[in-house]
């Protein structure tokens, strides 16, 4: 399954593989019916969730939210290529916060290579920096990454009290994939602007018109979320809100067609992530689980939170993080939310160290190469060997002191 969904045989959908692969476990008796459909189940709301979010960024798009995020992002940088990768970290980081990591690989980064081009500056530094913060800086809400998702339904957290949890360790692995950034780029981003002959008046005339509408759904969204967790709705709610609003106005515009609508929602991937739901936890149940629980880190301190965080990354990266989380969560959530949340610093800051580990880093290569981008091997390896155990350590120290004084 994991196969298909990175060389994506005839351009096929993940899901072509993955729904025969999970009825085949369970026709092989390797998982009961009942447990499979347990974990269908389970999986439904967060799915439901997730397609809702993806049609909210899909038509923050469509409302002109990322052009302007690169009309942004040109004036403030002004053709100097350390502080568009500034910006780039800034806008990528609250993307991917608050309109989830595939937000951040599909839509903004095509955004910064335009940017980039504009501006006359090398697009490397930039285009990689939104692989790694759809990763990294997916730590902050339930809505910034499925993995987050899951955890937040297995963690018993509200929406707000995963947030304060996380704010820290966001901030702190941010910070350290900057300074990762401006030392390990530093030849690339002391290489002055190039002159691409654009005159600021066209500039000015090309400049995208502020999508007001779109940041005011997506405000209310947020809201939506903190109210609704309060007072014990399921946030799912709220986004499905947003959703429908943007989806709506898009219709009434005649912007969109049912179809697009449809489509947005991405089934084909929703599909997958059901049938990998399935296979996992046959692999969970045929002793996987037994395997890890022998070698996890029992208790909440600070080493035992850094060792399970190292293990997910570690098992991120050998069958990907959205597996790796499935099968840590149900090992980990009787330790509580701390252990839960350290699981979630693994599996998102540890994918940066190969393009497998997350399926947003490979949904990213394919954009590179679709801009005819260069990405090599070696150079992604060794800039995730660098950042990966740089912004995962002190994220998981943050973590522990946000624990010790927050209270989990």
């Amino acid at each position: 399954m994991l196969a298909c969904a990175v060389v994506r045989p005839f351009g096929l959908p993940e899901a072509v593989v993955a729904v025969p692969a999970a009825g085949l476990v369970v026709l092989t008796g390797a998982i009961s019916p009942e447990h499979a459909w347990e974990e269908a189940e389970r999986l439904g709301p967060v799915v439901g969730f997730l397609a809702a979010v993806l049609v909210l960024a899909h038509f923050c798009d469509v409302e002109g939210l990322f052009r302007a995020c690169g009309a942004w992002m040109a004036k403030w940088a002004a053709n100097r290529p350390g502080r568009l990768l500034t910006s780039v970290f800034v806008l990528a980081s609250a993307i991917t916060a608050v309109l989830s990591l595939d937000a951040t690989v599909v839509l903004l980064t095509p955004v910064v290579f335009a940017t980039a081009a504009r501006s006359g500056v090398l697009a490397k530094p930039h285009s990689y920096a939104c692989a790694h913060l759809s990763n990294t800086a997916s730590l902050l809400l339930p809505v910034s990454n499925l993995t987050n998702l899951l955890a937040f339904s297995a963690s018993g957290l509200s929406f707000t009290r995963f947030a304060a949890l996380m704010a820290l360790p966001w901030l702190v692995a941010i910070g350290a994939e900057y300074l990762v950034f401006r030392r390990f780029f530093a030849a690339e981003l002391a290489v002055p602007a190039q002159d691409t002959g654009s005159r600021p008046d066209a500039e000015a005339a090309d400049e995208p018109p502020f999508p007001l509408f779109a940041l005011v759904t997506v405000g209310c969204t947020l809201a939506g979320f903190v109210v609704a967790s309060a007072v014990g709705i399921d946030p799912a709610w709220a986004a499905l809100a947003g959703a429908l609003v943007l989806a709506g106005r898009a219709l009434v515009r005649r912007h969109a067609t049912p179809v697009t609508v449809l489509r947005a929602t991405a089934p084909g991937f929703l599909a997958f992530v059901l049938a990998l739901g399935v296979v996992v936890r046959a692999v969970v149940d045929n002793g996987l689980a037994d395997a890890l629980g022998r070698v996890l880190p029992d208790g909440t301190g600070l080493l035992a939170l850094l060792g399970i965080a190292a293990l997910a990354a570690v098992l991120a990266n050998l069958i990907n993080n959205l597996p790796a989380v499935l099968v840590l969560l149900p090992l980990t959530a009787p330790a509580g939310p701390g252990a839960v949340l350290a699981v979630l610093i693994g599996v998102n800051i540890g994918p940066n160290l190969t393009y497998a580990g997350s399926l947003a880093t490979l949904l990213w290569r394919r954009i590179v190469h679709r801009y005819e981008h260069e990405v090599g091997l070696g150079e992604f390896t060794r800039l995730g060997l660098v950042s990966v155990p740089a912004a995962l350590v002190p994220a998981v120290v943050a973590l522990w002191g946000s624990l010790a004084v927050l209270g989990s």
